[in-house]
């Protein structure tokens, strides 16, 4: 079978730059990879002929001996004593080019523009989380905080190596931080077992740190908290993390609230709820009841003649404050109605009294058992 034209493999024209040739390289060979194309059987043939034309394109004699004799350059010991098709070693470095681009995402890495990596690493952020009560949220609060960490080591200033001194190029991987390996049809890239990816190695490790430039210490933060804040609410300290590895750039610290339940208030975004007990008699009569604010405070709310439990008012602005903007939540006093108990002879003997002469007093009453007699009848019939 006749071979392809280089140029048509590849999809661009003849008269195409290297830079053109490159990005259809990559192109025809992440389409057509093997890995991608499980289900198709002629791709890996297919992957092998990009290879190929690319390979023969790339290179600018061997480019220009193709344009003048086509495929006839590579054979009978044309073009430069190549033999025909991409040879092993020159198609494992055009691989390379993509390899990056298939699998750098799952090697946990990224390609150096200076062709090293850079030794030092940032530190980890860190977590903390804290618990205030209702109160510290209502009207903010400054907090110390006690944060088990990774801080710079003084004795050799961050770089993990004895007296200060500068790390050296690692020899296993001149520096890049990772190795390949051509194993059969792939090439394989690892981390560097020599560096463990820094690309850099210390020669005499500082005493202090053992090499890595941090140590172990518990600090002393403080930090406001904003009033306003809830459960979930995130805080972030910058550069307040885990430090860096040999001198790499501080990580960030995030501290999660949790406001802890209030034995008066219940929370609700920006509302505050509060269960208020009341007599049956205030209840019946109406009256003012004193009942106190989040803000330590107390307020007089009249309840009403003939108030049910599970009657609802509003005391506008004595709920939460706004965490950034809006204006401040209210606070709902619920009544429950309390039934009186332990009651002495006379207590009961009033009661039954007050029951016979209140026959059409309890409308709620009166009317739902007008409806179940209904009901019953119904059934009846």
């Amino acid at each position: 079978m006749a071979k392809r034209d280089y140029y048509d493999v590849l999809g661009v024209s003849r008269g195409a730059s290297e830079d053109e040739l490159k990005k259809a390289y990559r192109r025809k060979a992440k389409e057509l990879h093997p890995d991608r194309n499980s289900d198709n059987p002629t791709a890996e043939e297919q992957f092998k002929e990009v290879n190929e034309a690319y390979d023969a394109l790339k290179d600018p004699d061997r480019k220009a001996a193709y344009d003048r004799f086509g495929h006839a350059a590579f054979e009978g010991g044309m073009g430069g004593g190549r033999s025909g098709g991409a040879r092993q070693g020159d198609f494992a470095g055009a691989f390379s080019d993509v390899f990056d681009d298939l699998f750098g995402d799952f090697m946990g890495g990224q390609r150096s523009g200076g062709g090293g990596r850079n030794r030092a690493a940032r530190g980890a952020d860190l977590r903390y989380n804290l618990k205030i009560s209702l109160e510290e949220a209502y009207s903010g609060s400054p907090k110390t905080l006690n944060v088990p960490s990774s801080v710079q080591c003084e004795a050799c200033s961050g770089t993990g190596a004895e007296g200060g001194a500068e790390p050296v190029t690692c020899p296993t991987c001149n520096g890049m931080g990772k190795v390949r390996a051509q194993q059969g049809f792939f090439t394989v890239e690892r981390t560097c077992p020599t560096c463990a990816g820094l690309g850099q190695i210390i020669k005499n490790p500082c005493q202090v740190c053992g090499g890595a430039g941090r140590i172990e210490k518990e600090r002393a933060l403080s930090v406001n908290i904003p009033a306003g804040v809830e459960t979930g609410t995130r805080i972030r300290l910058a550069g307040e993390g885990e430090a860096g590895l040999r001198g790499g750039p501080t990580g960030d610290l995030y501290i999660f609230i949790e406001v802890a339940d209030h034995e008066l208030f219940v929370r609700d975004g920006p509302h505050l709820f509060c269960r208020v007990p009341v007599s049956v008699t205030s209840a019946a009569l109406g009256g003012d009841i004193e009942v106190p604010t989040i803000d330590g405070g107390r307020s007089r709310v009249k309840v009403p003649a003939g108030s049910q439990s599970g009657k609802q008012m509003r005391l506008r602005g004595k709920g939460m404050p706004p965490l950034r903007q809006g204006s401040a939540g209210d606070m709902f006093i619920e009544l429950a109605v309390e039934t009186p108990v332990n009651l002495t002879s006379r207590q009961k003997e009033l009661l039954r009294e007050f029951e016979k002469l209140s026959e059409d007093n309890h409308p709620e009453g009166s009317s739902f058992f007008s409806k179940v007699r209904g009901f019953w009848d119904s059934m009846k019939g």
